[in-house]
């Protein structure tokens, strides 16, 4: 059975799936806590005692003294807890890199109260979905008029494969330039990095249609409308659902590029936001948001996928089965 998970393509039950997801989730858990450890640091730093100062006045001799706690940093670090207490000290642990778990959960209650989490959740969202619509138009329209039409196929064929080359996080400023500041300027740059990938992958599924299914349409008089919208267009976007759904996730990696520049409010910008302020921990809360996001994205592109075409989890069902 254990030689089983290793076999090339083998299948895995409903329990093995459900035993490995948990084991990943453990494992990921495990390495954070040992990468939030391995990179900690200890530090020196005053006691809070509020409006009460309960320290004579010849302890205070390194209580809010920067730079003599500085100077005696290694004798205070050999002291013990309670001898640090006596001159209003206390050692703490910093993680200035990779916060550990408990303090990235404990810091949502002050992002929902002072950063407006599911406000600018909602506004990247939103931008996401139109710009989502709008890639997905265009590149329908764009992809089948270059993939049926071989005039247009030769005249913007290169230009589209050259796009994806395009270093898109490297032009961000020509869309501020373009389109200035506001939800416009981030939809376009959206849907512009969604469209140059999407539109050759359009012309290739064109390609991929089976000719016999032409054939067919041909031998039963269909003409070159009905052709298209009984044989190419069911065809090509049953298979361009799963592209839909792995490229469009892209657009969550050129949204927080898109917000930093243009800190309009959403996730990016206030991923920023709390960079500069050097909250690490809000950072790493946000970034687990806007995973969450994306596999919520993921399984509701899935659901369609099985709403739209049932045809294409039938066979693969049958598939498997074989």
């Amino acid at each position: 059975m254990f030689k089983d998970l290793f076999k090339l393509r083998g299948p895995l039950s409903s329990r093995q799936k459900f035993v490995l997801g948990i084991l990943g989730i453990l494992l990921f858990l495990g390495v954070w806590f040992i990468a939030s450890e391995s990179m900690s640091s200890t530090n020196i730093k005053e006691i809070d005692y509020g409006d009460v100062d309960p320290l004579p006045v010849q302890d205070m001799l390194y209580y809010e003294n920067d730079s003599l706690q500085g100077e005696h940093l290694d004798q205070l670090m050999a002291m013990s807890q309670s001898d640090l207490e006596k001159y209003g000290l206390v050692k703490t642990k910093i993680y200035p890199k990779v916060p550990p778990i408990h303090k990235v959960v404990g810091s949502y209650p002050s992002l929902m109260k002072d950063s407006d989490l599911l406000g600018n959740a909602a506004s990247s969202l939103t931008v996401n979905l139109v710009a989502y619509i709008v890639a997905i138009i265009l590149s329908l329209l764009i992809g089948f008029v270059m993939g049926l039409i071989p005039f247009f196929r030769g005249l913007f064929g290169q230009l589209f494969d050259a796009f994806r080359f395009i270093p898109l996080a490297a032009v961000t400023f020509v869309f501020v330039l373009l389109l200035k500041d506001g939800y416009g300027m981030k939809i376009s740059f959206l849907a512009f990095g969604i469209l140059v990938y999407l539109v050759p992958v359009v012309v290739q599924r064109i390609d991929e249609v089976k000719s016999v299914y032409l054939k067919m349409a041909h031998t039963l008089g269909a003409t070159n409308w009905d052709t298209i919208r009984t044989v190419y267009f069911p065809s090509v976007l049953s298979r361009l659902s799963d592209d839909i759904r792995v490229l469009t996730a892209i657009s969550w990696t050129y949204i927080t590029v898109a917000e930093m520049v243009n800190n309009t409010g959403g996730l990016g910008g206030l991923i920023f936001k709390l960079r500069r302020m050097s909250n690490i921990e809000g950072a790493y809360a946000v970034l687990i948001v806007i995973i969450l996001i994306g596999i919520m994205q993921d399984w509701i592109l899935r659901l369609l996928d099985r709403w739209f075409f049932p045809h294409k989890h039938i066979e693969n069902t049958h598939g498997k089965n074989q």
